[in-house]
């Protein structure tokens, strides 16, 4: 096992920086964390940590190649994940004054489930994580290692990933933090549906300029 190390290494370095770069992940949790209770962006860092062991799955079935050279199954992806962006974008356009949580209970509060589910959908719909992960699993992970050290890899980046945004949650619920976003907290909320907005529109874009899904270098996640 000891020979795996320098791979699992540079695997946990890759993730690390795609993971802490900014992308959906990062402005839907910000928006729970200022907007939801600290369970509810806790049960969404969660999500998308599940998120990633979807991306996994069938990067270790070979259906992620699959995906990454059929134009139709990729286009389809890439709407799904646009018409998902856009309908949370059009969520948080909607802001209104006031919209940053209170422990008095104030604003719409989602179940845990809803939370869980959003950040579950808006990982495992993003077609961008979708190449980083073939690539990764094609490029930088050895066909000849085990599918279960490569298992391990794939539990490891989905433990890491919802540990980050945990984190990333703890801070922005921070009564503090939460105060000094109090006032301009809804124009917050609007930038990160205009960012939402821009994402969903460059995924529509890519798709009717007719791009194809060809193999590259690891590409940025968008996460």
């Amino acid at each position: 096992m000891t020979s795996y190390w320098p791979e699992f290494l540079t695997v946990a370095l890759v993730h690390l920086l795609a993971v802490a770069s900014p992308g959906p992940d990062f402005a839907v949790m910000l928006r729970q964390a200022l907007c939801q209770s600290r369970k509810n962006a806790v049960l969404t860092a969660t999500g998308i940590g599940a998120g990633i062991l979807v991306h996994v799955s069938y990067s270790l079935l070979g259906i992620g190649l699959i995906i990454q050279q059929s134009i139709l199954l990729f286009t389809v992806l890439k709407i799904a994940g646009a018409l998902y962006l856009t309908w949370i974008a059009v969520q948080c356009l909607k802001a209104r004054a006031g919209g940053i949580y209170v422990e008095t209970g104030t604003g719409t509060i989602q179940s845990g489930f809803a939370a869980l589910r959003l950040g579950f959908l808006t990982n495992a719909l993003n077609p961008k994580a979708t190449l980083f992960f073939v690539s990764l699993f094609s490029v930088i992970i050895s066909p000849g290692t085990p599918v279960a050290v490569q298992a391990g890899y794939g539990a490891y980046m989905a433990l890491a990933t919802g540990l980050w945004f945990t984190l990333v949650a703890i801070f922005f619920t921070l009564p503090s933090v939460r105060k000094g976003f109090n006032r301009f907290g809804h124009w917050l909320d609007r930038l990160m549906g205009g960012v939402l907005l821009l994402l969903a529109g460059q995924l529509l874009f890519s798709t009717v300029s007719g791009a194809e899904p060809q193999s590259a270098p690891i590409p940025d996640t968008g996460r």
